[in-house]
């Protein structure tokens, strides 16, 4: 994909889909694929079929693949359409994992002391969020060596989960190409901890963190500050606009 900024000709290339392998085969997936252990997908492309195959972005959809505490899932490629992509239901571990047209939402993590590890891989086309941390207590979610482009936000803490918690979340040597909006939602007020560590923004227009004042009533959110704040939101070796 390329996008063309308005008045001078400004070229941005899609970052996020120049990372993408090139796929080893395709699989359609009418069922979610549940794992336990590892699941190495050797760089097959899965795309949802039947009644995970609408592409829409309404809210509880299932995913193509549900990860039990502890899973692994690696070198796998997520097509269009990709349902709710992955959900983990506790800690879980996404290693070269690439969504090429974020569905509802790329990832949606879950549990109490959950520590999610998404390391290298690449998003693109997300009309709102890639990274849905929906957690409990305890924990941490880690994003590193990550590619994303096209998008809303990369990480996003739920703003109005029925149970709320204080979330801890790292960035390292992000790629984040534009069209976006934010790298990460945070609740400052429930005490969400955000580190930006090595972040390479392409682009005009991508803020580094927005800040909410998170509830338990499934209200929507308010938003309370953007940028870093040195408290909930802390960033170092920021290149780019």
């Amino acid at each position: 994909m390329i996008a063309l900024g308005l008045g001078a000709a400004v070229v941005f290339t899609n970052f996020a889909s120049a990372a993408v392998p090139e796929a080893t085969g395709e699989q359609v997936v009418t069922e979610t694929i549940e794992v336990t252990g590892v699941f190495d997908g050797a760089n097959k492309r899965f795309i949802g079929g039947g009644a995970l195959g609408d592409g829409g972005q309404d809210e509880g959809q299932d995913a193509l693949f549900e990860l039990a505490d502890g899973a692994t899932l690696r070198n796998v490629i997520l097509g269009s359409p990709a349902a709710d992509g992955v959900h983990c239901s506790g800690s879980c571990t996404l290693s070269g994992v690439h969504w090429e047209d974020v569905g509802e939402d790329a990832a949606t993590f879950r549990g109490t002391n959950a520590t999610v590890v998404i390391e290298g891989g690449s998003a693109a086309k997300a009309d709102d969020k890639v990274f849905q941390d929906n957690r409990g207590a305890g924990g941490s979610v880690t994003i590193r060596d990550f590619e994303v482009s096209d998008f809303g936000k990369l990480y996003r803490s739920c703003g109005n989960c029925s149970t709320q918690a204080a979330r801890t979340v790292r960035l390292e040597n992000i790629t984040a190409t534009a069209p976006g909006d934010v790298l990460a939602g945070i609740n400052s007020n429930l005490g969400d901890r955000l580190t930006i560590d090595g972040v390479t923004l392409v682009g005009d227009d991508i803020e580094l963190c927005d800040r909410f004042e998170g509830n338990d009533t499934g209200d929507e959110p308010t938003k309370i500050g953007s940028g870093p704040d040195g408290t909930s939101c802390v960033a170092s070796n920021v290149t780019g606009p």
